[in-house]
């Protein structure tokens, strides 16, 4: 069993931290915009997800390590929104519209997010491969 119940509560604990310190960010500087980070990191999973299923077909033939465009496409979407998840931030602080701090907080949280997320998908990715 790869992912036993202490890993399974440990990331729950993660996550709980990363979405507390992206609301304080909010909330001790009262600007609600550092929020959006947390939709980002949480939306950014989707579209591995969704992409990743494509071009898989087992009759394709070649399985050197060469991938399909559909999942390129995923992963290249996933990219460009954990950049843009990483990047709101320091732009609204650069235009003075987010303190510095809220902008460390939300950055730090966002990341504690999306890599709870990360962390929580491979380790049932793990634990789903054992048993075929």
């Amino acid at each position: 069993m790869a992912a036993s119940i202490r890993t399974v509560v440990f990331l729950a604990m993660v996550l709980a931290v990363g979405f507390l310190m992206i609301i304080l960010s909010c909330v001790l500087w009262q600007n609600w915009l550092p929020l959006l980070v947390a939709l980002t990191f949480v939306l950014a999973p989707l579209p591995n997800a969704l992409f990743s299923h494509c071009g898989s077909d087992e009759f394709a033939g070649s399985y050197d390590g060469a991938s399909s465009g559909p999942v390129d496409l995923g992963r290249f979407i996933t990219a460009m929104v954990v950049t843009t998840g990483f990047a709101m931030p320091i732009v609204l602080a650069h235009a003075q519209v987010i303190q510095n701090a809220a902008c460390g907080m939300s950055i730090v949280g966002g990341g504690l997010v999306y890599g709870t997320i990360l962390a929580y998908s491979a380790a049932f990715k793990q634990e789903d491969s054992e048993f075929d």
